[in-house]
């Protein structure tokens, strides 16, 4: 998991993998709030842009989860917002599995999480190792204008040989 604010992104994330620093850019020079709620893509089918709002909510009503063919990309736009993590241990008990559909795999409970503060500006990168339980309320329920951007594992694999 990578976190940091937008702002620093030219410098303090400057060595990041091609594909994030196609990502931080789209990211820092988009005006979202003129985007309508929606996904298109950015690079073709290897990162896609999901545009969304939604509410806070208690952590007891939202559920981990984690992606085994993409890395979101999470940056929020406005509100507030904490995001629970764990490590991906395999060990975890499946409450939904979607990831034939649609590369997402729900998790009943994952026991210990780090919780991260998000304000607007702030991105997080989740790994395939990195379960994250996002939407979870700060004070309370609040309104969320939020970014995920999906980045194919694929773009970032080493040719094995």
């Amino acid at each position: 998991m990578i976190f940091g604010h937008i702002r620093h992104a030219d410098t303090t994330f400057d060595w990041l993998p091609k594909p994030f620093q196609t990502v931080l850019s789209h990211l820092q020079s988009t005006d979202f709030d003129a985007k309508p709620i929606g996904a298109y893509d950015l690079q073709g089918k290897d990162i896609s842009v999901h545009v969304m709002e939604a509410t806070t909510q208690e952590p007891a009503k939202t559920r981990p989860e984690v992606h085994r063919d993409h890395i979101d990309v999470q940056f929020l736009w406005r509100g507030r917002e904490r995001i629970g993590v764990t490590s991906e241990t395999g060990r975890h008990r499946v409450d939904e599995d979607l990831l034939a559909e649609r590369d997402l795999l729900f998790y009943r409970d994952v026991g210990e999480e780090s919780v991260l503060e998000l304000h607007p500006g702030d991105f997080a990168i989740f790994f395939p190792t990195d379960v994250h339980r996002p939407l979870c309320q700060v004070e309370g329920p609040e309104a969320v204008r939020k970014v995920v951007v999906k980045v194919a594992v694929a773009l970032l694999a080493r040719p094995r040989g």
